[in-house]
């Protein structure tokens, strides 16, 4: 469930910045609307980077890929020495 709205809040995200580059485009001078666009991007993405965080805290996601299995591998060197 958690895996599936971190996906729609990167969907959202990606919206909001395809929404001010059109404004961008059809508007070519600065657009009020394309701030907001970007401006709701960053609020997005913050809440993103909490929500992220808080799941982190609290177990419900678990670091996984390269930097993990580095730290376990360094973990399993020092026990054997």
């Amino acid at each position: 469930m958690l895996k599936i709205l971190i996906i729609l809040v990167f969907l959202i995200i990606l919206v909001s910045l395809g929404t001010a580059l059109y404004h961008l485009i059809m508007h070519k001078e600065s657009s009020a609307k394309m701030v907001k666009a970007l401006t709701y991007r960053i609020g997005i993405s913050l809440a993103l980077f909490i929500l992220l965080s808080i799941a982190f805290m609290t177990g419900l996601i678990q670091p996984s890929g390269i930097g993990m299995q580095m730290q376990l591998q360094k973990a399993a060197q020092q026990q054997n020495r």
